[in-house]
Order: C-alpha cells, then structure tokens, then sequence
C-alpha cells in the first residue's frame, strides 16, 4: 500500500476519549491527529469502543455505533473497585486477539453534531467496551490485549496510554504527562496499574509521542525509553468551524446566552478536579473583592465538590448573589470559543499541565492569560501571559487585580498571546507528525522484530485490584 517516505500511509486513532460526550484535552488531540493525518492525504481509520455486535447486518451498524456514541458518559476518574464479579471475569478471559468489527459508512445516519467525536475518515472499527477489556486482560495476562482488523494500519496512533495493541501495526503511542506519578495526590488512578501499564506501552510502542519537552523530560527521567523514541510533537488546536463573528454580534451573543458583558468578566474553563486547582481561584478572587465577575465554567469531576467547597460560605453566597461569581457546567464547544473571546481575562491556575489546552485556546482567541508556573504551562506561553505560583492565594488575587485594572496591560497580552499561538498551528502540527510517520515508515520494524525495551513479563506478579 506504500512505499518508503511516500504519502499513502494508513494511519489508525483511537477513540478512547473523542467518544466522550463532554470532550477532555485528550479528545482535542485526537481529533487535530486525526484532522492532521486526513490532511496529509492519509487514509484513517479510527477505533472505538462502542457496541455494535458482530452479527448485526453492516447496513444496521451505522445506526448502532451512533446510537451507543450519543449515549457514552465521561469517566469518573476514579479507580475500578475490585469486585468479586470483576475479578470472576477477569479469570473467565481467554487469551488472543479481538477481531473488531467494522461499521461501514451507509449514508443512513444524518451526522451533522458529531463532527467532534468522530472526525473524518476512510474506516470506523469498534468492539464493545474495548478499553475496559483490555484493561481486564492486562490485569490478568500481564499484556497489552491484541486487536485486528483486515489490512491493519501501518501505524497505530493511540492517542493514550491504553492496554491495547493493533497487530500488525506500527504501534505508537502518546503519553501527555505523568501527573499519576509524579503527583499521585492529584488523581484517583490505581497508581500501581497505571506505572505498568506505561512500562507496557512503551515496551510494545515502535515510538512514543507527548505533548511538550517538558513531558518528554519527565519521561526520559522516570520510565525506561531511549531518547530517540520519544518526540514532542506539541499539541494545536483543529481549525475553527464556527461563524465568525464581529464584537457586536459576540456582545449581544453573550447578554443573551449567558448575561454577561462581553469585556466584562473574568473566565475560567475546563474539569472542576483538584489538579486545576479551582479551590485556591476562588479564595483568591474572593480576597480581591473585585467588582468584575469570575465565571467558572466546565464539568465535575473527581474532587469538585471539595474545589467549589468555598461557593457554599457566606462571602460566595453574596458573591453569586450579587453575579460577581459564577458557576457555569460542561459548555459546548460553540458557547465556549464566545466566552473565551469575550472574558476580560482568563485565568488557568493549574498545579500540573503535561501541554495546558485552555492557554492556547485562550491566546488564539485573544484573551488575555493569566497562568500557573508549574508543569509545561511556562514552556507553551512564556511572556504571552501573567505567570502566578498557583498555590499562593494571594498572588492569583494579585494578577486579577492587576488585568482589571490595567488596560493597556490586557492589550499587551492579547498582542503577546495572538503571536504565541502562531506556534502551534495546525500546519505546524502536521508538519510534524508527517516527520515522525516518515521516520517509522522508514526505520521501525513491523511488531514481533526485536526492540529496544525489556519484554514485558507474561503474568503480573500479584494480583492487580
């Protein structure tokens, strides 16, 4: 189907989080790989885990993988539970490969909604909970779990560190941060599974891909891989679909949808979980006893209700009851990009970012940033943006007063930031992954070769729960 360094190159990507309903960071990265490699010319084929059986007729499948992707619900975020009935199932599982079934492209389904969650493509695979299979078989088996499909991808983009593995497929596989183990207290991950898992992946993968050099140096430093099998590719985001808008337009858009002053109010946005740190937010912009708004924006997650704990004193109470702060949940991606390019700032006091999707989205739309120090949030935004040690309270008090009462400030960083994002444009981006699927094409073996990395054991040493 190819022949070395030329462009007709069948390129795999999961869709372990685009079929989320309430998109992750991670779901963007899918969809700019998968939007990147459509636009190289590549044929794509993306695998889901969704049920659609086997023996349903290929006319009917479309239908069926539709109807399971509009009911699929984001993760807790919380650690399986060992239960007695899991663990039956677990020993119940037979070894070998999965063949996943393929949902033809029939037309019947009218797709307008879903470009999001399923970006074009040439092939759609799928095979009923296969991530949470695979994470059984690699509790019991000590392997990635195998998948086939006819005439696999050369390269297999797995766009997380999941326990499975394409055969026959050059295998890669991106891993955005290692925040379960180098802040374990930030996620409710079984730590233990997750730093074998890595092992793992790395162990199978013909390259690892991340998002940043300073993931790519957390990686070097605490798992086993060479440095030439790691690349950052850096992240971008896939280009803007909605209707471009003038001021007015936006200004009214935002009085209607969400009572609010374009200009007017202070923006955070993304999971309410400890990492983002929406807690120290709060006390901060309670402390500062600003006038403008703090909107807070996005879904619950593992930890919210101890982040938003403050929202339930008597200071917040008169806050919201004022319309000085606000709380606003999972927002689609339309109402979002208008929010964000209405805020008086945006605020992103993050403990941990592996690459810090929010800042980018909030440069390239010429709002200006307000961002934590640590992770790779100071790599991606540098000078475009007022950095703060998230954990000081009253330093994130101190950088909203600062953009509310500085103009000329606010005008600065909306020049700073719009130059920034240049750097991680799509062209950019794919201009990238072109190079790594070059280099794999040309220089890594077909599975079953040798490898570089220590073979992983056939059974895990004690039971994983």
């Amino acid at each position: 189907m190819t022949t070395h360094g030329q462009a007709l190159i069948r390129v795999g990507v999961d869709g372990f989080n685009l079929g989320m309903r309430e998109g992750t960071g991670v779901a963007t990265y899918a969809r700019s790989l998968a939007e990147a490699c459509h636009e190289l010319g590549r044929p794509v084929d993306l695998v889901y885990g969704l049920n659609v059986p086997a023996s349903a007729p290929p006319e009917q499948r479309e239908t069926l993988f539709f109807s399971a992707l509009a009911q699929t619900q984001a993760p807790t975020g919380q650690a399986p539970r060992a239960s007695t009935v899991r663990k039956i199932r677990r020993l119940l599982l037979r070894p070998g490969v999965r063949e996943l079934v393929e949902v033809p492209a029939s037309g019947r389904v009218i797709r307008k909604g879903f470009a999001q969650r399923v970006p074009a493509y040439d092939r759609l695979f799928t095979f009923n909970a296969l991530f949470t299979l695979g994470e059984r078989y690699f509790r019991r088996f000590g392997r990635l779990m195998p998948v086939s499909v006819p005439q696999p991808p050369e390269i297999m983009h797995w766009t997380y560190p999941v326990p499975v593995r394409m055969v026959g497929s050059r295998n890669v596989y991106t891993i955005h941060d290692l925040v379960p183990l180098r802040l374990p207290f930030l996620s409710l991950e079984d730590k233990r599974y997750h730093e074998r898992l890595l092992h793992a992946c790395i162990a199978h993968a013909a390259h690892v891909l991340t998002v940043s050099e300073h993931s790519r140096s957390d990686i070097l430093n605490f798992l086993p891989i060479a440095p030439d099998h790691v690349t950052n590719t850096y992240q971008a985001l896939p280009p803007h679909r909605g209707a471009e808008r003038s001021n007015e337009e936006l200004a009214r858009n935002l009085r209607a949808i969400f009572n609010l002053e374009a200009g007017g109010y202070f923006l955070y946005f993304g999971a309410i979980e400890p990492k983002k740190n929406v807690g120290r937010l709060i006390e901060g912009y309670l402390s500062s006893a600003l006038d403008t708004p703090l909107v807070i924006a996005g879904p619950d997650a593992w930890g919210a209700a101890e982040e938003l704990q403050l929202l339930d004193g008597d200071g917040a109470a008169r806050a919201r009851q004022a319309g000085r702060l606000r709380r606003v949940g999972y927002v689609p991606t339309e109402h979002l990009e208008q929010l964000v390019a209405g805020a008086r700032a945006v605020i992103f006091p993050s403990l941990y970012e592996g690459f810090g999707l929010p800042a980018l989205e909030a440069m390239s739309a010429g709002a200006p940033l307000i961002y934590g120090s640590e992770g790779a949030l100071p790599e991606i935004v540098g000078a475009a943006g007022v950095m703060i040690d998230p954990y000081d309270v009253d330093a994130i008090g101190r950088a909203l007063l600062a953009l509310d009462q500085d103009e000329r400030l606010r005008s600065d960083l909306k020049s700073a930031g719009g130059l920034r994002a240049l750097d991680f444009t799509m062209p950019q981006y794919r201009a990238r992954i072109d190079a790594i699927h070059k280099q794999l094409i040309h220089d890594a073996p077909r599975p079953g070769r040798a490898s570089i990395f220590p073979k992983t054991p056939n059974t895990l040493s004690g039971e994983l729960t």
